[in-house]
């Protein structure tokens, strides 16, 4: 469906994608919405190096260690032609003194110039992003979900206390939830990792967790609670109010393309793509149905003022004119694209002063008078974006259900969906679990779902006291 409705492609590269214009379009929707919250909460772009120093990476032992095995390597800064004119090659002369890290995240070239910014309290807090590519060599890629390159935001905070830095963390979370339910029309799930799944060199890390039409779990998004282990690797410190000299507290967060699948696995259907209006590039497209010139210009009589007063109500627009295909192949392409609604006029239309409409969602299509439809399509619009929401949300509630028993678990599991257990805290059981069923926990949640209380229990595993259930999936 990627590659059929011109989202992306592969490139010459293994692992990485070609994002087509109508998919970077959805893209540059997600990044205008989110980078208009960021700011809302007081954060400011900047960019920073896509290469990082090797030595940064192994300030911090946890951190390598959860990224060692991605790392793509710089180890020599020139290329020579071949003596033996077999084209060309590594300069032998050429090695760097250090070699490179292409960035798998950012925190600690990051965090090495933080140093340089803060001194004292009165430098803090900063709030900082980045929209930038990062570099993971990953070994099984699959377009918009795991590829070696993509695109993202990276928020980096500091902060003078842990109260602060901490409350900043679940703030960004809330703004992530907030853009995936209103703007992606996704249900996801507010929680916080164990400890085998957080961040590497996190204290905490916060999570949105989405489920897909396979009933496979997608993290949507993540803000992770850093404490000052990036602070105490680097020595970033301030002079306190109480003069005295304390390290730095930090939060860091982020969203990728990876959200392009969950849009597509979250909607789309046998047709093609399904956009919630508030993602899609084109929010309407108009196609009139002629065979002639002459009925063309007729025809755009009525429907170019139709296009003004709709661009006036703020509604992302198209008028397909062309004659090259058919306006039943246009009507299945723009299904294909997911477009919200598809407005079609013929000679018919234009002699009763109608006009059909079709909505992208539920496929069904109604032909209504001229008189008021820019005032329907905007209901319309509106109507969509909150069915798509509620189709997802009802997907998911049907899939949610509670397990207490091992042997149960390991039957249910693989009907996919999102299952509620006891789990005893330990990461011995968790790891257990995950190799004998590939399954993990998306997420101890932040509050009780829906129709569902946070008892305490017993571990489906070991037996032993659980305070409340915990959200297991098998996950992409």
């Amino acid at each position: 469906m990627v590659v059929k409705a011109d989202l992306a492609e592969q490139s010459a590269v293994r692992g990485c994608m070609v994002i087509k214009p109508y998919g970077y379009a959805i893209w540059e929707t997600i990044q205008h919405e989110l980078d208009r919250r960021f700011k809302e909460q007081g954060v400011q772009n900047a960019y920073f190096p896509l290469l990082i120093p090797k030595s940064f990476l192994s300030r911090e032992a946890e951190h390598v260690e959860g990224f060692a095995k991605e790392c793509a390597v710089v180890t020599h800064h020139r290329l020579m032609n071949d003596p033996n004119g077999k084209g060309v090659v590594v300069d032998p002369n050429a090695k760097l003194e250090e070699e490179l890290i292409i960035r798998p995240t950012s925190e600690t070239i990051i965090w090495s110039t933080y140093k340089n910014w803060i001194s004292s309290y009165r430098d803090l807090p900063i709030l900082c992003n980045q929209w930038c590519n990062v570099m993971r060599w990953e070994m099984r890629t699959r377009l918009f979900l795991r590829t070696a390159e993509f695109l993202w935001q990276e928020g980096h905070t500091a902060h003078a206390t842990k109260e602060e830095a901490e409350d900043y963390a679940r703030r960004m979370l809330d703004v992530y939830a907030d853009f995936a339910e209103n703007i992606m029309a996704i249900p996801v799930i507010k929680g916080v990792k164990s400890p085998n799944e957080r961040f590497a060199g996190a204290l905490n890390t916060y999570c949105i967790e989405a489920m897909m039409q396979d009933g496979k779990a997608l993290q949507a998004g993540t803000s992770h609670f850093l404490g000052q282990n990036f602070a105490k690797s680097f020595d970033v410190q301030f002079l306190s109010k109480e003069n005295k000299y304390e390290y730095v507290w930090a939060t860091s967060w982020g969203v990728s393309t990876r959200l392009m699948g969950a849009l597509i696995m979250t909607h789309s259907d046998d047709n093609g793509l399904v956009l919630p209006p508030a993602l899609a590039p084109i929010e309407v497209v108009i196609v009139p149905i002629f065979k002639k010139a002459d009925d063309l210009a007729r025809l755009m009589e009525v429907l170019d003022p139709l296009a003004d007063q709709l661009r006036a109500a703020g509604i992302r627009i198209k008028v397909d004119t062309s004659d090259q295909s058919s306006p039943g192949f246009k009507f299945a392409s723009y299904e294909l694209k997911g477009i919200p609604v598809r407005l079609a006029m013929g000679a018919r239309d234009l002699e009763n002063r109608t006009i059909e409409v079709a909505r992208r969602d539920t496929l069904t299509k109604e032909t209504l008078p001229l008189e008021g439809i820019v005032e329907h399509i905007k209901q319309l619009l509106k109507d969509i974006q909150q069915n798509c929401y509620q189709k997802a949300l009802n997907f998911r509630t049907a899939h949610i259900r509670t397990c207490d028993s091992y042997d149960e678990f390991k039957t249910e599991i693989q009907k996919g969906g999102f299952l509620l257990c006891h789990w005893d805290g330990t990461s011995e059981t968790e790891e257990k679990i995950k190799n004998e069923t590939k399954a993990t926990i998306r997420c101890i949640p932040l509050h009780a779902l829906p129709g569902y209380t946070e008892e305490p229990g017993q571990c489906m595993v070991t037996g032993r006291p659980s305070q409340k259930r915990v959200v297991f999936a098998i996950a992409y």
